[in-house]
């Protein structure tokens, strides 16, 4: 699993959003405001969509601005213990103004609300709602129960709900880009990983809904759309994961088809998508993504670590020889294609030659980015009951410093190759350092950064590249 830190996200532009939901909607509003603040992978953020468009449907509006919020919303992380760390941080910070601000609910919703829900509610008593995140449909029940004075939980898992029929309320302020959930839960079971536990099983949604959501989102000015799952690559509607089908009468579609769907819908969109699985990403995916010029020239393909000892404690599912022969495939049917990856040092039982094997790996695959994090042990893990997290703390710092500078000089090498490159860049906004450049991204996922234009966000540049950094491509606008 890919977990993108998008670190912590105060949403919303209320005055903008409120409008939008009394239009599309024609739900009076209610008075009441609601403040979602998200955290960790963005299936979370995507998730906060759907929440705000439950409540929306309830009257509530959403505020960017949580001191005039009634209800407080925090949809959480337990991937690593940092972000556990901290929602309790935020949470204990509510739980004061409360005893100021009598009548203020508070809610834990996602994976950490999934995982730890009597200790929020019974034993640390820091929230009034624990809703899971099968469980947002709920919401307006929950919220009933607790104005009439009681805690309310819902963290029961489905294997069906894929919240396909609800068109999420947008919480960015910019409307460029945004997330479109294509499946919910994880069948991986990944030995280190929580998420099969807090998000339950995988399910694939509807193509049509998926189809009818991005070209609304296009229809409505946004001009790139993330398709998410755990593993999008057995995204499959209308089959079982052995490729059996469910209804005769009923066509099948699997993620190649699905890209190439949601290509058609206009050739200005741009498509992106995570995460994909080295065990299950096919060739037909890759000849797809080389037909369409909109479907962006990057793929994060998560290694997490180099030597097959390591993989297979890890229940991974493949061999280093797969993934690099993944690589192969990649580098063969879209040269140009950009290769992202995750990486977790200091894993159960890692020895220096097993760390060596990652850093290898990393030197042959030639990385263009990479997530790193020192392995963090999560309660109900497969590792958690069968391995001893048995690397010392300061050998798992040595050994991701070392995986990171590598990395770095990887990415420096890579973007030094774009330097004298003509590339199309979809324009995001104002560059946070000087409100003299406008920022973007290109096909490959990185980040250009040029003189400001005139034009607005949402348009597409040709930005000549003169310059780089391991993290940024700068450059210049050019007329073609």
């Amino acid at each position: 699993m890919s977990n993108i830190d998008l670190g912590a996200s105060k949403v919303i532009d209320e005055k903008r959003q409120g409008e939008a939901m009394q239009v599309e909607t024609r739900v009076p509003l209610n008075g009441k405001k609601l403040f979602l603040e998200s955290y960790g992978c963005a299936m979370n953020f995507s998730d906060s969509e759907v929440v705000a468009s439950i409540l929306s449907q309830e009257g509530y509006s959403t505020t960017r601005d949580e001191l005039e919020a009634d209800i407080i919303l925090l949809n959480t992380c337990s991937i690593r213990e940092n972000a556990e760390q901290k929602v309790r941080m935020r949470l204990n910070d509510f739980k004061n103004r409360k005893k100021r601000q009598p009548g203020l609910i508070v809610g834990v919703l996602g994976c950490m609300a999934e995982r730890l829900k009597q200790n929020l509610l019974e034993e640390e008593k820091l929230v009034d709602i624990v809703a899971g995140p099968d469980s947002y449909r709920d919401l307006p029940n929950l919220i009933v129960e607790v104005e009439s004075g009681h805690k309310a939980v819902n963290v029961l898992l489905s294997r069906d709900e894929t919240y396909a029929d609800i068109s999420p309320v947008r919480l960015d302020e910019k409307g460029v880009s945004s997330f479109v959930s294509i499946t919910r839960g994880c069948d991986n079971m990944c030995s280190f990983c929580v998420v099969p536990f807090t998000r339950g099983r995988e399910r694939s949604r509807d193509p049509k809904t998926i189809v009818e959501e991005c070209t609304t989102l296009f229809n409505n000015g946004y001009r790139e759309i993330t398709l998410l799952g755990q593993n999008v690559d057995s995204y499959r509607w209308n089959m079982t994961s052995k490729g059996e089908i469910k209804d005769q009468n009923l066509p099948t579609t699997n993620f190649a088809e699905l890209l190439e769907m949601v290509a058609l819908i206009h050739p200005l969109l741009r498509i992106r998508f995570s995460t994909s699985h080295p065990k299950d990403m096919t060739d037909e995916v890759l000849e797809t993504m080389a037909k369409y010029s909109n479907i962006a020239n990057h793929i994060h393909l998560p290694v997490q670590s180099g030597n097959n000892e390591m993989l297979y404690r890890m229940n991974r599912g493949y061999t280093r020889e797969w993934f690099l022969e993944r690589v192969g495939a990649i580098r063969r049917i879209l040269p140009n294609c950009t290769i992202s990856t995750d990486i977790i040092t200091g894993f159960c039982g890692e020895t220096d030659e097993e760390h060596q094997d990652t850093i290898s790996i990393m030197q042959e695959a030639r990385f263009d980015f990479a997530y790193m994090y020192m392995y963090s042990e999560r309660p109900k893990t497969l590792a958690e009951r069968k391995f001893k997290d048995d690397v010392p703390e300061e050998i798992k710092k040595a050994r991701l410093t070392e995986v990171i500078n590598l990395q770095q000089k990887n990415s420096l090498k890579a973007h030094k190759e774009f330097v004298g490159q003509t590339q199309e860049v979809l324009i995001e906004g104002f560059s946070r350092r000087s409100e003299e450049h406008q920022v973007g991204r290109n096909q490959n996922n990185i980040k250009v950064v040029f003189p400001k234009t005139d034009l607005p966000i949402n348009s597409y540049v040709q930005v000549k590249i003169k310059d780089c950094t391991s993290a940024t491509l700068i450059g210049e606008v050019v007329t073609l």
